[in-house]
């Protein structure tokens, strides 16, 4: 096609013609890097099998926000629903800097010693500008990444609630289909992702660092409340003693909260995951914590009312984006908002009027 700026009346401007696209140095390469479209049941036979390239791309079925990509995730997850809730469930958290992905790979690489599986699900915050994500925890976990019965798996939080991936639970779902006896979750640091990550899992851990000026500053009553362990990470060279005083001022914290449900008293350690020491024993704690709560049944309760709390989670989720995505609503929920910013009604008024037209909607359409 002749470039309009090339014409008579362009004096002075002149646009040459471009070459021709080169073909590719290899004709094969697009057909190679085509992925092969599997059903859902060929999903499912993939994940029990222990095939981790087929349960990374279930997971990105998940984690997909297309209506198609949903409803074959949801098919794939109901079929492995009878082969999960085999695993030990852990959340890590810690203030940014704490080391918790270095932690990571070290108790990783001590229960990968001991024969287990081990599923590392590691949220990573997205940009609130662009939106987008680094996913750079999986390159701080060196010994773990080379390790074939580890999967590491880096999630953007997406904007979600408290910067915990919406759909984390569902890849535990597959994870243990797939094999894999212990599940981590590290959160993106102290804050409400804490509160997602402690619903969706069975021992609670803290890491924290000592030799920062005040151990406690900083640390919310709730999180406090929710861990089940505190461990504090560095403790060497000279900063043993800093990490015992850090562990003394936990455990006189703790005794100021009252009993937790389990009736399991939350253990203070220290450790150093750079120099691997203490790691066994934090192990040891965890273990002890799962066969208590086993005993006294606090641990299959817990379960429950977890599964019952992600059931309502999900039905509000729904609700939402059913409400956001409805056409009626689309068209007016411009117009109602410049009313609500004119202060031509409250905003009050304005969220009655949008639901009552989502409703109106909806029931025309029965």
């Amino acid at each position: 096609m002749e470039h309009p700026e090339n014409d008579e009346k362009y004096k002075g401007l002149k646009v040459n013609h471009g070459i021709e696209s080169l073909p590719t140095v290899n004709p094969y390469l697009k057909k190679r890097l085509q992925r092969r479209q599997y059903t859902p049941s060929e999903f499912v036979e993939g994940i029990l099998k222990g095939n981790i390239t087929i349960l990374s791309q279930a997971v990105t079925l998940v984690e997909s926000s297309r209506y198609e990509h949903e409803q074959i995730a949801q098919e794939i997850i109901e079929k492995c629903l009878p082969y999960a809730e085999k695993s030990v469930r852990i959340g890590i958290t810690g203030v940014p800097g704490a080391g918790k992905s270095t932690s990571i790979d070290v108790f990783g690489m001590h229960l990968i010693g001991q024969g287990h599986k081990l599923a590392v699900l590691a949220i990573d915050p997205s940009s609130e500008r662009s939106k987008g994500s680094i996913l750079g925890d999986k390159t701080r976990m060196e010994a773990l990444s080379r390790e074939k019965n580890a999967f590491i798996r880096p999630s953007p939080t997406a904007g979600s609630l408290g910067g915990v991936a919406r759909k984390t639970r569902e890849t535990i779902i597959l994870c243990e289909a797939a094999g894999f006896d212990t599940v981590f979750v590290e959160t993106v640091g102290v804050g409400q992702s804490e509160t997602a990550v402690h619903s969706m899992v069975d021992f609670f851990l803290l890491i924290q660092l000592a030799g920062t000026g005040d151990e406690l500053q900083g640390i919310k009553r709730g999180i406090m409340e929710m861990a089940d362990g505190i461990v504090i990470n560095k403790a060497d060279g000279d900063n043993v003693e800093k990490a015992k005083l850090a562990a003394a001022q936990f455990r006189n914290a703790l005794h100021l909260f009252p009993l937790s449900e389990s009736g399991w008293t939350p253990k203070v350690l220290t450790y150093s995951g750079y120099y691997n020491v203490g790691i066994k024993e934090i192990w040891d704690m965890i273990d002890e914590y799962i066969t208590f709560t086993r005993n006294n049944g606090y641990f299959y309760a817990k379960r429950n009312e977890q599964a019952k709390y992600w059931m309502y989670e999900s039905i509000n989720n729904t609700l939402r984006e059913t409400f956001y995505n409805n056409p009626a609503v689309v068209e007016m929920l411009g117009f109602t908002e410049k009313q609500v910013l004119n202060n031509e009604i409250s905003s009050f008024v304005g969220a009655k009027r949008m639901m009552d037209l989502f409703l109106k909607d909806i029931s025309e359409k029965r």
